[in-house]
């Protein structure tokens, strides 16, 4: 989950997005999801691994992310668009499954992973340089797929895809 820095003047119809929060909440069961999907390939040495990740493109999703989740599939994940490239800080609040974060660079390369994420932690993982987008999926999925830095992501948002 991403963890930045939003300022937010309350309007008069805060009380009417309060009650509406409150009635979303008992939803709460149901995780949330990003507005869109999309294939996603990482190039190893390995092979081509495959993904098919939600896109998280607003500050909402990107704030939210994977948060409340009990689960995240083999195969699946979350992309977090950042455009432009800029230093980053995810944490893990209010999630519940370990993740391999991947902080990939505008050319799509691998900059730095961070690897089985500890669940519900509000340590700020940082990305160590400016980054294009970071990728969650299940923890220990980088290791056992073999991804490393410098591999290539092919998405549409990576010039040079």
């Amino acid at each position: 989950m991403y963890f930045g820095s939003v300022v937010r003047r309350p309007g008069p119809q805060l009380w009417l997005i309060a009650a509406l929060v409150a009635m979303l909440g008992a939803f709460a069961g149901l995780p949330a999801q990003a507005a869109s999907f999309q294939p996603l390939e990482i190039v190893t040495k390995n092979g081509v691994h495959v993904f098919s990740v939600e896109m998280a493109t607003t500050e909402e999703e990107k704030t939210t992310g994977l948060m409340y989740r009990k689960e995240l599939p083999d195969g699946k994940g979350m992309l977090f668009d950042f455009s432009p490239e800029q230093q980053v800080s995810m944490w893990m609040k209010n999630t519940y499954v370990s993740l391999d974060m991947i902080f990939i660079r505008a050319d799509g390369r691998i900059l730095r992973i961070a690897e089985n994420t500890e669940p519900l932690s509000t340590r700020l993982v940082p990305s160590g340089g400016p980054v294009r987008a970071v990728l969650e999926i299940i923890g220990g999925s980088a290791r056992k797929l073999g991804i490393a830095p410098g591999d290539r992501v092919a998405s549409p948002i990576f010039s040079g895809h």
